[in-house]
């Protein structure tokens, strides 16, 4: 594989490592990383095609090191550490293998807005810039940054979800003095190499995280605004019309946890090819008994169909989490066997 600019990076650093180190060893290591950062690591080894015995002496040498040095910080703090480290490297590596420790101990950007609650965070930037927004909930939890989303203006919740999602790099000067402007008084910790946040991974999860409505309408928005966008971010995400790409076997595991009330309720506002594919999925006695709950329950508030349609959807979700179903992504290429 070619070097970039600069040489390797992280991922592909971290990639020839797990070559280096087999697939068993390399399994092991994955049950401890995030589902992203799996993702992530699987594409890069998929595309590495080989690796030079220099570069792969490198790359493990490097992590030796890097090892080593948490394991002096561990006994002994940071000085202690790079006393070590110079005896056994010299003076210039090892202050090259601390550089990179210290930056990873850093504090996180807006650390002190992840401790506010989102009602008061709410209040506390909802006149900003939506890109200033947007900035703030990159670094935040998920659920905490949904719940900002879902009690956001409509007409600033898409452009906030597109601001994220397209968001790259951010300047840590920038950053700096968005948090001056939110925390006078934080004393900030920012790496001062340039800090990668967002992407639709990031606007994913917190779409996966705020209620029906607001994913609907931010999707909606960007489907016309960003339609490119829009169809990668559905790529990556389940919303209940969805559950027409499951087969029919998930489909069955999934109404097994479903309530007949919401499964009812959820089917209310939901379009005729939904409805015939989860009537399909029940026996002939339950699809008669909800069709005529639907049928004599009246109008619904669409807020009490939304909700009800997120909890089948959070069942979905969980069950593929535990690897119960397997919900098929990206089209044709991905192929169940």
């Amino acid at each position: 594989m070619a070097k970039p600019k600069g040489g390797l990076d992280g991922v592909q650093k971290s990639a020839i490592l797990l070559i280096a180190l087999g697939p068993e060893k390399s399994a092991k290591i994955f049950k401890h990383l995030r589902e992203e950062e799996i993702e992530q690591l699987t594409l890069e080894i998929a595309n590495t095609s080989s690796v030079s015995p220099q570069t792969k002496e490198e790359v493990l040498s490097e992590f030796y090191e890097v090892c080593l040095a948490q394991q002096y910080i561990a006994e002994g703090g940071i000085t202690y550490a790079k006393e070590l480290l110079e005896k056994a490297l010299g003076q210039e590596k090892a202050r090259d293998v601390i550089g990179k420790l210290t930056a990873s101990l850093q504090v996180r950007p807006f650390e002190f807005v992840r401790k506010t609650d989102p009602g008061q965070l709410l209040n506390f930037i909802q006149d900003e810039h939506p890109q200033t927004i947007a900035l703030i909930l990159s670094y935040l939890p998920a659920a905490q940054a949904a719940q900002v989303v879902s009690a956001l203006p409509p007409e600033k919740q898409a452009d906030v979800a597109k601001r994220i999602a397209m968001m790259d790099r951010t300047s840590p000067d920038v950053i700096k003095e968005v948090e001056g402007v939110l925390e006078r008084k934080l004393a900030s910790l920012v790496n001062q190499d340039y800090t990668i946040i967002g992407g639709t991974d990031a606007i994913v999860e917190i779409l996966n995280a705020v209620d029906r409505g607001t994913e609907r309408h931010i999707l909606e928005t960007l489907e016309i605004e960003e339609p490119e966008l829009a169809d990668e971010i559905r790529r990556k995400m389940f919303v209940f019309e969805d559950i027409i790409s499951l087969d029919d076997r998930a489909i069955q595991r999934v109404l097994r946890d479903v309530d007949n009330n919401d499964l009812a309720v959820a089917l209310k506002n939901a379009n005729e090819e939904v409805q015939n594919v989860i009537f399909n999925n029940l026996s002939k006695r339950l699809a008669a008994m909800i069709k005529e709950d639907m049928e004599f329950m009246g109008p619904v508030r669409l807020k009490d169909v939304e909700e009800a349609q997120q909890k089948i959807v959070n069942i979905v979700r969980k069950l593929e989490d535990s690897a119960e179903i397997v919900i098929s992504r990206g089209g044709g290429d991905e192929i169940i066997v």
